[in-house]
């Protein structure tokens, strides 16, 4: 369904109770939600990219209805306590600006549902698409043993990455104790504790000694001037887990310094640094980055060998 809700005023004057008598079915929420989101000019980039796709997510996640629920149900009469939870959020999303996962506390990620709260960034990488393929790219005949998701905030790409590839074993390395803690529950909550494991690590040094045959990295790579004008959504969302510096490469550079000694020798590192791609090139233009396309879009995700590493191993030292 498109959406063709036109911008309108605001009718969030009105007591919550007033709206919620107004909203009998499933449909009468979603063309309100919309046109409240088109009326107060929100900022989407945690899952969701327009008013609709937004009001959507929003009411399907007040109801515990899943994304492929049949389209039926749009004429379903809800109860009032459905429709005065739905105005709440909608209120909330509007006036506070709190990005939509934390109002829900959930989010969806490689078809996975993850528990996320303020202490976590929202997950949203392009990484997602390489998880659903099972990184076959890089290793076509058997996946990788051992897999390091550093960096890890909530878990989400290395749970995934474990629940995709059901014989690998993974770290979840973290320096943020409170991260840690929403990275353990999302273990118990796919019930993968015996193959994924969460480690305090500031970058390599909780994981001294071991070797892995896939490392991926989302890590902290907003730049400075970026992270002074970042949409208020984004002021929801800690700070360790987004800045790095003036160009957003200060965790970068560690990484590429010492990933060389915690990879096989055919292993594979896979680090995300989108605005920062192009910092990135200029402080290494030597440095024949292989940087991906995806299909549902995002950018500045690089590959580089283990081999790779080792010839340019003089540019990160």
């Amino acid at each position: 369904m498109a959406d063709s809700s036109p911008a309108a005023v605001s009718t969030l004057t009105l007591p919550d109770a007033d709206l919620a008598e107004g909203l009998i079915t499933l449909r009468d929420c979603l063309r309100w939600a919309t046109s409240e989101f088109h009326a107060h000019g929100l900022f989407y980039g945690h899952g969701t990219a327009s008013p609709w796709d937004e009001a959507v997510a929003l009411t399907l996640g007040a109801l515990h209805l899943p994304w492929d629920v049949d389209p039926a149900v749009l004429e379903a009469r809800l109860l009032p306590m459905e429709r005065k939870r739905i105005v709440a959020l909608v209120r909330s999303r509007i006036e506070t600006r709190r990005p939509l996962p934390y109002l829900l506390g959930e989010c969806f990620y490689a078809g996975y549902p993850f528990h996320v709260d303020e202490r976590v960034l929202i997950p949203r990488s392009p990484i997602a698409e390489l998880i659903e393929d099972g990184f076959a790219a890089w290793f076509p005949d058997e996946p990788p043993a051992r897999v390091l998701d550093l960096c890890s905030g909530s878990g989400c790409i290395g749970i995934a990455t474990a629940l995709t590839l059901p014989t690998c074993e993974v770290d979840l390395a973290e320096i943020s104790v409170d991260a840690l803690e929403v990275a353990k529950a999302n273990i118990s909550r796919h019930d993968v504790g015996a193959r994924v494991r969460a480690v305090y690590s500031d970058v390599f040094e909780g994981v001294t000694g071991q070797r892995y045959d896939l490392i991926v990295a989302n890590p902290p790579y907003v730049d400075a001037r970026d992270l002074a004008t970042m949409p208020a959504e984004f002021q929801h969302e800690p700070a360790l887990a987004l800045g790095a510096g003036d160009d957003g490469l200060d965790i970068v550079r560690r990484i590429l310094r010492d990933a060389r000694q915690h990879l096989s020798d055919h292993g594979v590192l896979i680090v995300e640094v989108g605005n920062s791609d192009q910092h990135l090139e200029a402080a290494f233009p030597e440095v024949p980055f292989l940087w991906l396309a995806f299909e549902r879009g995002g950018q500045g995700v690089f590959v580089l060998t283990a081999s790779e590493l080792d010839a340019y191993a003089s540019a990160f030292a």
